[in-house]
């Protein structure tokens, strides 16, 4: 009877994966050589407009630190729009789908030059067959959602520019 030793082939196949990865020129972005010590804590993010804003303000600046001594300024807008996404048989709407937005600029205090702009946009849904209590309770989850998931997708680009950034 055969058997198959899985701990010795993972424990074989972590330092394979780590040598390729050390040879295509993989850097952790938080690490000694990496872009996002450069950003940490440098990115004063622009006060915020509504819910909305304050919930990608607040996101935005638990991942890169409040700026303290700001080297760059970052500004934002928040668009999101809902519709219907499932519909019961008596024609009541029972799911809706939050469609969110997301406009950033980096901007270089110094001198007031956007270093980096874009755009980002995602989606979250949420039940509307419950209470009128645990529906608004949903969609306020569901806002809070997709604002984490912008914030989350501006600082990876952030976070992927960050070695080109002027110091």
């Amino acid at each position: 009877m055969s058997s198959f030793d899985r701990r010795r082939f993972l424990l074989a196949a972590v330092p394979a994966g780590a040598l390729a990865l050390a040879g295509c020129g993989f850097t952790p972005v938080y690490g000694p050589q990496g872009g996002g010590r450069a950003i940490q804590g440098a990115v004063r993010v622009d006060a915020p407009e509504g819910r909305e804003g304050y919930l990608l303000t607040r996101t935005l600046e638990e991942r890169l630190g409040r700026g303290g001594k700001s080297r760059y300024g970052l500004s934002h807008a928040v668009e999101t729009r809902e519709r219907g996404a499932a519909i019961a048989t008596g024609n009541v709407t029972t799911r809706y789908t939050l469609l969110g937005e997301a406009t950033y600029a980096l901007r270089d205090l110094d001198d007031g030059r956007v270093l980096l702009s874009g755009k980002v946009d995602s989606f979250t849904s949420y039940s509307a067959s419950g209470s009128t209590v645990a529906t608004t309770a949903a969609r306020e989850d569901a806002r809070e959602r997709l604002m984490t998931i912008l914030a989350d997708q501006i600082v990876d680009r952030l976070l992927l520019a960050a070695p080109d950034l002027p110091e």
